[in-house]
């Protein structure tokens, strides 16, 4: 198979790696991988899997972006992929007016990918134009059912983000030479209880609840200390500014440090003593969760989404009420005192079942008549 793949930019997040990580799963088995996008820093990444890269300005949320439309339609006429797999609104928009002006029986098949909890709209409805639909989580498929109901429920697949057990293996420990960096470089971790925070910096994710959290532990005689870490766009940068003034303003200048992007997550994972999400809305996949539960760590997180579908059958004692900060506290302060064990990870979790899942979903579909 030829599988093209489209989506904003390749730089951190999740869409991003999942798109790698299936072009590398499709190289490995002896299909072509084509990716879409306006580029960013893993590009070369993405091409040291043997996967090709395209580069187009299909990332914009602008009326503009559509005169990348005949652009599109002649990659496509170039490289007569078998799959165009769309996985962002706009590129998604781009696609399928491509797509639209070529002959119903020879242009690619459609696949989406449902990352997140859209807007109900029809800009976002693009999303569930696919003769397939990916849900990346239970709680998206039940999102599409309730809020797409035009889409077939015959085409719905749902296909959970992986991870790969190999790499987070429980009770993995990072090597000499990362721990003494670690230690020189963080030395104010030493005798903390180390609380970590993963993602993006956006208001969405629970900063402040975060902040409020290791205050309130410090508060109790625990000697926390608060690690953010996650990508900033240049245009978060206010916020970011806005997050330390108020770890300044709480009195913990020296106890919550700001890491910014790092390519170590799950070194850092290993030697902290928790990990959680706060996110104020409902993220849809949890894979954070499950990379840090793979590892034997314990995870904390508000019970809403993919990260509450996937601490409910892994990590039931980290679940919060969302909001709840009395409960986050409390659940907190139970889970570093009892120091229960994460459960086994499911199958359906593994980064082998998510391509597995996904080239079937290809081939299934490229047996299938057209509509």
């Amino acid at each position: 198979m030829k599988v093209l793949q489209i989506l904003p930019e390749l730089n951190a997040g999740g869409v991003e790696r999942g798109t790698l990580e299936i072009a590398a799963h499709l190289v490995r088995e002896g299909h072509e991988a084509l990716v879409v996008s306006n580029g960013g820093r893993q590009v070369d990444a993405l091409e040291r899997s043997g996967a090709r890269h395209i580069t187009l300005p299909v990332h914009k949320k602008r009326l503009g972006t559509l005169l990348q439309v005949r652009p599109l339609r002649r990659v496509f006429e170039a490289e007569r992929p078998d799959i165009v797999h769309i996985r962002s609104r706009v590129p998604g928009w781009v696609a399928w007016l491509a797509l639209r002006k070529m002959p119903p029986a020879t242009r690619p098949r459609l696949v989406s990918t449902v990352h997140g909890f859209y807007s109900v709209n029809a800009y976002s409805a693009i999303m569930t134009r696919g003769e397939r639909v990916i849900a990346v989580s239970e709680c998206i498929r039940d999102y599409v059912r309730a809020n797409f109901p035009r889409t077939p429920e015959a085409a719905i697949r749902v296909i959970p983000r992986g991870v790969e057990p190999g790499r987070y293996p429980r009770g993995f420990v990072p090597d000499a030479a990362w721990l003494e960096t670690w230690r020189r470089e963080q030395a104010a971790l030493a005798g903390k209880v180390v609380l970590l925070l993963p993602g993006r910096i956006t208001r969405l994710k629970g900063h402040e609840d975060f902040f409020a959290l290791v205050a309130s532990l410090k508060a109790g005689g625990l000697p926390a200390h608060g690690l953010v870490v996650g990508d900033t766009h240049p245009k978060k940068r206010a916020y970011l500014d806005e997050l330390r003034a108020s770890v300044a303003a709480r009195g913990l200048g020296e106890d919550v440090s700001f890491l910014g992007h790092r390519g170590d997550l799950r070194e850092i994972m290993a030697v902290s003593d928790l990990v959680l999400s706060l996110s104020q809305q409902p993220e849809s996949f949890g894979r954070t969760v499950v990379e840090a539960l793979s590892l034997g760590r314990r995870f904390v997180g508000y019970d809403h989404g993919g990260v509450g579908e996937q601490l409910r059958a892994i990590f039931p004692a980290g679940c919060v009420r969302l909001g709840d900060t009395e409960g986050l506290l409390a659940a907190t302060r139970r889970v570093l005192a009892e120091r229960p064990k994460p459960g086994a990870i499911p199958e359906a979790y593994t980064l082998e079942a998510m391509c597995r899942g996904t080239e079937s979903v290809y081939r299934d579909l490229l047996a299938a008549p057209r509509a």
